[in-house]
């Protein structure tokens, strides 16, 4: 495997880091703040007529044909700057499985997405099952139609979606279907998350399903949207952990306690080794799962391992930062309190740090000797 860069990723890099660090700013960050849900419009709409959204799908859906390692470098810069923009949930999940999977019909919503007009977004996490490749969600093929009831929580942007992608379990196996959140039988209610992005709570009494694929397809795109659901948490993860470690760098270095700055102090410096350390992890992790899903090649137990370093390695960053920042860090004038609610998010997003080596010890005892 080959972990250089190209120059199209360093290219894409480049860009989306430019449009993000001039659209968003501390000052930004409190209006989204104030705001009924964090999303920020017209970071959007520069990222889509900049090209960044269309540039990373298919190009059967108008798209660059850049894969899933520039998905990954966008999903870091708009990590780096907590960036209320749903590019995970609408692109690489929604846009790209319909790109891949979906009829012609259903590839148009994955067009629209990439130039903008349209949200997408999927809605994996059930409260009843912690498990998301097992979905307790039914769906019923009743006259040639099919028929989905059961409720998802914490859906992205459900309330601005023009359509989600439903894992369900149905007679034949799990499959994936198309649904209209505007339509009857849909209930989209707020749900609170510990950084305030805007996720939802969506109740499916009865309502409509289109098909992705075929029943036969459902577990394979299954597959496909879990792994990149992880690698795009863990990507997105780096980045917040990433400018967390820099703003927690500059503070130990300009702080000054006994005439000394605390980061000379032997127990902060070491903090902040193992947090360098824990950062390394993440990106050494997910550049493999992300390099494997881009080569078409098995990576389920490497996206585990993956989101298992954003997790638990986040988990140990977010607090050194709000350590070592003393009294600062809970100041919500600050920014770094926001580096620490979204590496929390990002932590328990899909499954803790447990659940995925629980999913990954099942993989592995399931794969011979």
């Amino acid at each position: 495997m080959d972990f250089t860069p190209t120059e199209g990723q360093q290219d894409l890099e480049q860009l989306t880091r430019t449009i993000v660090e001039k659209l968003t700013s501390n000052e930004r960050q409190r209006e989204l703040d104030a705001l009924p849900a964090r999303f920020d419009e017209p970071l959007w709409r520069a990222l889509a007529e900049a090209g960044v959204l269309a540039s990373t799908l298919p190009e059967n859906v108008g798209g660059n044909d850049l894969g899933v390692l520039e998905q990954t470098t966008v999903l870091r810069e708009l990590g780096r700057q907590l960036a209320a923009v749903p590019y995970l949930p609408s692109i690489v999940l929604g846009a790209a499985t319909l790109a891949r999977y979906g009829n012609d019909d259903q590839r148009e919503f994955a067009r629209r997405a990439g130039t903008g007009a349209d949200i997408l977004t999927a809605a994996l996490a059930e409260e009843a099952n912690y498990e998301p490749s097992r979905p307790v969600t039914r769906a019923d093929l009743t006259d040639g139609h099919w028929s989905l009831t059961g409720t998802k929580i914490t859906v992205p942007v459900a309330d601005r979606a023009a359509r989600i992608l439903v894992p369900a379990a149905t007679d034949a196996g799990v499959a994936v279907f198309l649904v209209d959140p505007t339509a009857d039988g849909v209930t989209v209610a707020a749900h609170d998350v510990v950084d305030h992005t805007p996720e939802f709570i969506v109740e499916l009494g009865g309502v409509a399903g289109d098909l992705i694929g075929s029943v036969e397809q459902g577990a394979e795109i299954l597959d496909f949207l879990l792994a990149r659901a992880a690698v795009g948490l863990t990507a997105s993860q780096l980045g917040t952990l990433e400018r967390s470690l820099e703003l927690v760098g500059d503070y130990a270095r300009e702080r000054i306690q006994f005439d000394r700055p605390i980061g000379s102090f032997q127990a902060v410096a070491q903090r902040l080794a193992d947090a360098y350390i824990d950062v390394k992890g993440v990106r050494l992790a997910l550049t493999q799962a992300a390099w494997l899903l881009s080569e078409d090649l098995p990576a389920d137990q490497e996206a585990n391992t993956a989101k298992f370093w954003a997790a638990d390695a986040g988990h140990r960053v977010a607090h050194t930062v709000i350590h070592v920042h003393g009294g600062v860090g809970l100041d919500r004038d600050h920014p770094v309190h926001r580096y620490f609610l979204a590496a929390k998010h990002n932590e328990f997003a899909l499954g803790s740090a447990t659940d995925q080596l629980r999913r990954l010890g099942a993989s592995l005892a399931a794969t011979p000797a």
